[in-house]
């Protein structure tokens, strides 16, 4: 019975801990508290992962109620690989950030802070496991509204209208995709996604499940951040507290994706005439523009986490790439992918957070010399920088190889999608690039003397997840694993 209660405790322990931190009066019980709910859901995310296996899937009825008129929780390979980047996201954050929090979140908010952290949490947690449609929306509200809390809590001030920029295009998506489920509804009267793809197949009209289509996944991609609707990324990145920012850019977008590529290959595609042509003549060219303009634009940035948070705009396009060339393959790049880069980011954002302790500014030019100053922080930084070029031997260079592959696998097409990968890889090593001269081959300014390493504890945390980086590009058995199990689960709806 242990296990099947699982996917309703990796959601209700962050939810039920979320008031209980709150209602303490300082930072440190409430941070504790917050801590100990994350590491919990990540213990039940790796005992999920190790429930589910090939197309195996482990169902939770809410209430005893069966399905598909009560609510079900429904745990995949996939589901499963997201949970880990999840918790292992908030649970990385939280470990090595209280110190950071401190200084940027004003100590009367602390409580709330961390609850509306957890509610975070438990939202991105409940959109993984839901079974439901309509729940799908009301978690990503709950996650949401407690971002953008998290987002406007520091002390900058750039993040209120970076902030609200976020909540306008957030609701705008989110608006969306209630639409297009509206209208599946009215068609199939079902809001169970796995009873709304057999449904389907019976719709007579279908003019309104294209309109569905539509909005569900315009939504979906405004909210992931895919270009050209990422227009609310880069600042809500560039100006939340570090530690969000090492949270939500680990896992928020690749949240989205999963949604949208769940509700496409489980309702759409297998009911909807030539949709899988669709699907990837409408995706891949935002992809190819997301990997090609978003990299170009980081090699101009000068503010650090800008450059990165562009830069994860170029990483959601390889998802996407993998995902609109429609193959096992592809699908599995796609997917791997989404595990490899949340450890190469996550680590990357969790350096500038304990570098941004030490220096206020993080435009480059003040960054000079650091490396010297910080040596610790930075080559944590540049082990995951290397992971995300794609060097043999890192998680990046396992989620290019298997996109490479899969590429060349798509004919004429694919030697040109192999051209964009190989160009943006290169791209990417002339940005890291400007960021390792400048912190290792210049002078430190003077306002520099006297600057020491990140706190152990925070360096401890760091290096493990930077580490993680070689561990799993070196064995990368469970993640390959759940993502070719993803991967043949997706395509097992089609026709």
């Amino acid at each position: 019975m242990w296990p099947e209660q699982l996917p309703a405790l990796a959601v209700a322990v962050p939810l039920a801990c979320a008031p209980v931190a709150a209602l303490l009066r300082t930072g440190l019980p409430a941070w504790t508290v917050a801590t100990v709910a994350s590491v919990a859901s990540f213990a039940f995310a790796v005992l999920l992962a190790g429930s589910v296996g090939g197309l195996d899937e482990l169902s939770y009825a809410v209430g005893s109620w069966p399905v598909p008129y009560g609510i079900e929780l429904r745990i995949t390979s996939f589901s499963a690989l997201l949970l880990l980047i999840i918790t292992g996201a908030s649970s990385a954050a939280l470990l090595a950030g209280r110190h950071s929090l401190e200084t940027e979140v004003a100590a009367p908010r602390h409580p709330f802070f961390y609850a509306a952290w957890l509610l975070v949490l438990g939202g991105l947690i409940g959109i993984v496991v839901s079974g439901d449609a309509f729940n799908i929306f009301v978690f990503m509200e709950v996650s949401s509204l407690a971002t953008y809390i998290l987002v406007a809590g520091g002390s900058n001030p750039r993040a209120l209208p970076a902030v609200f920029k976020y909540l306008v295009m957030g609701t705008i998506g989110a608006t969306f995709y209630l639409i297009g489920v509206g209208l599946i509804y009215m068609m199939t009267g079902t809001l169970n996604l796995a009873d709304m793809g057999t449904r389907i197949h019976d719709v007579a009209d279908l003019k309104p499940i294209l309109a569905a289509v539509g909005f569900v996944t315009i939504g979906l991609i405004l909210k992931a951040g895919l270009f050209p609707l990422h227009v609310w990324l880069p600042n809500t990145y560039a100006w939340s507290p570090h530690i969000v920012t090492a949270f939500i850019a680990a896992c928020s977008a690749k949240v989205s994706l999963y949604v949208l590529l769940r509700f496409d290959f489980m309702v759409f595609q297998g009911s909807l005439v030539d949709h899988q042509l669709q699907f990837s003549g409408f995706l891949m060219p935002l992809a190819v523009l997301a990997i090609l303009v978003a990299s170009g634009v980081a090699m101009a940035e000068g503010n650090l986490k800008r450059l990165l948070a562009y830069s994860s705009v170029a990483q959601i396009g390889y998802v996407v790439l993998g995902a609109s060339l429609m193959t096992a393959s592809g699908l599995t790049a796609g997917i791997i992918h989404m595990f490899n880069h949340a450890l190469a980011k996550g680590a990357m954002f969790l350096a500038v957070a304990g570098i941004a302790i030490r220096i206020t500014s993080l435009r480059l030019e003040d960054l000079a010399g650091i490396g010297r100053l910080m040596p610790w922080s930075t080559a944590a930084f540049m082990l995951a920088a290397l992971s995300l070029i794609g060097i043999p031997g890192t998680a990046g260079f396992v989620s290019k190889w298997y996109l490479i592959s899969a590429a060349l696998d798509a004919g004429t097409v694919g030697v040109a999608l192999v051209v964009v990968i190989v160009a943006s890889s290169l791209m990417t090593v002339a940005y890291i690039w400007r960021i390792a001269e400048t912190m290792y081959f210049r002078a430190p300014l003077d306002n520099a003397a006297g600057v020491r390493d990140a706190p152990p504890w925070m360096l401890g945390v760091l290096w493990v997840v930077a580490l993680a980086n070689v561990w799993f590009g070196l064995l990368p058995g469970i993640p390959l694993v759940l993502s070719a199990d993803a991967a043949a689960t997706l395509l097992g709806h089609l026709p």
